[in-house]
């Protein structure tokens, strides 16, 4: 079979369409939505409003892009979860519709296994078994990856994810949202063994950001009240110690996973793949392990309908369909 699939994500703050054929991205459009900016977040029902703004010219241009006529698709692929709700429902509801006036079955693609999958978007492709971390504004886990559709979640956070930690600490910090990336750009010129951060411990292979982002709280109140100009004046070295800490909570359990799992095959997937340092890190370690590393190129570890399509082309293939019925799930599991 050689499946011409379109696939729709509108899980959290970004409309993308892609369209894959027997395997191949054709074409990946991606409109963010910079009205969250001001709010220093994302704001559930502007994300929804913006989808529905979106999500007709983002289908139409990855059609165009792909020269794929509407006539030519096997199947409608969307994100069925997890994520906000009504940002969901719109791309679950246009896809629904879509595939029912062509006459198309409906694949339900889960978000957090197509982050995972992105990694067959472009070669090389990790071995299987392989481990996972995938990171996330919503998410930390470290998954075990047995082949495209046999995934199992062996760890994950128990409170915030570790995007939300690099997000919130940033904030506190008086960037601009969204702060994940500005403190990693600022954290490369920065010295990370200043200042010292809690790594915390949990029990097996699950991870907790709350103590840290509660301590890093607690280090701006404290060294402001002395000295008011203390966090612009120390920015770098903060930023940087801020990233070592969360970056060292993350290794510690992925170390701990590929030797108790006895898997050298390592990949991280989700926005926070993104991160330099992380991605640094990451490097260093296999050279350390003896690990073989697979990293996502940067258009594909933010949210993208082109890790949506690749995840719908293996259930395509394994006629994993879904139906009308289908409804979005925003805590859909992996």
């Amino acid at each position: 079979m050689n499946p011409t699939l379109l696939a729709i994500e509108s899980s959290c703050d970004e409309t993308s369409a892609s369209v894959i054929q027997n395997g191949r991205v054709l074409s990946n459009i991606v409109a963010t939505q910079a009205i969250h900016e001001q709010y220093g977040g994302v704001v559930p029902e502007l994300a929804s409003r913006a989808h529905q703004q979106n999500i007709i010219p983002v289908v139409s241009q990855a059609l165009q892009k792909a020269n794929i006529a509407k006539s030519q698709l096997d199947a409608v692929a969307f994100t069925r979860g997890p994520g906000l709700l009504g940002a969901l429902l719109v791309g679950c509801s246009f896809a629904k519709s879509f595939a029912l006036g062509l006459g198309l079955p409906l694949i339900e693609v889960n978000h957090m296994q197509a982050h995972i999958l992105a990694h067959f978007i472009e070669d090389p492709n990790p071995n299987f078994p392989f481990l996972c971390l995938t990171v996330s504004g919503g998410h930390t886990q470290i998954v075990l990856v047995r082949s495209h559709l046999d995934m199992q979640v062996l760890g994950q956070t128990t409170d915030d994810a570790v995007g939300e930690a690099f997000d919130k600490s940033a904030k506190l910090l008086g960037l601009p949202y969204p702060g994940g990336p500005m403190l990693d750009k600022l954290a490369a010129t920065g010295n990370p063994t200043r200042f010292q951060f809690p790594i915390v411990n949990m029990d097996g292979y699950d991870y907790s950001f709350s103590g840290i982002k509660t301590s890093i709280l607690n280090f701006v109140k404290k060294n402001t009240a002395a000295e008011p100009d203390f966090v612009q004046q120390n920015l770098p070295d903060i930023c940087a110690s801020i990233q070592s800490a969360l970056i060292q909570t993350l290794m510690k359990k992925l170390v701990l996973a590929a030797k108790e799992q006895g898997i050298k095959e390592i990949a991280i997937a989700g926005g926070v793949s993104a991160n330099s340092g992380l991605r640094a890190t990451l490097l260093e370690y296999a050279q350390k392990y003896g690990w073989n590393v697979y990293i996502p190129g940067f258009e594909y570890c933010t949210d993208n309908a082109a890790m949506i399509a690749m995840a719908a082309h293996y259930q395509f293939l394994a006629g994993d369909f879904t139906t009308q019925y289908a409804s979005p799930d925003p805590r859909l599991k992996v």
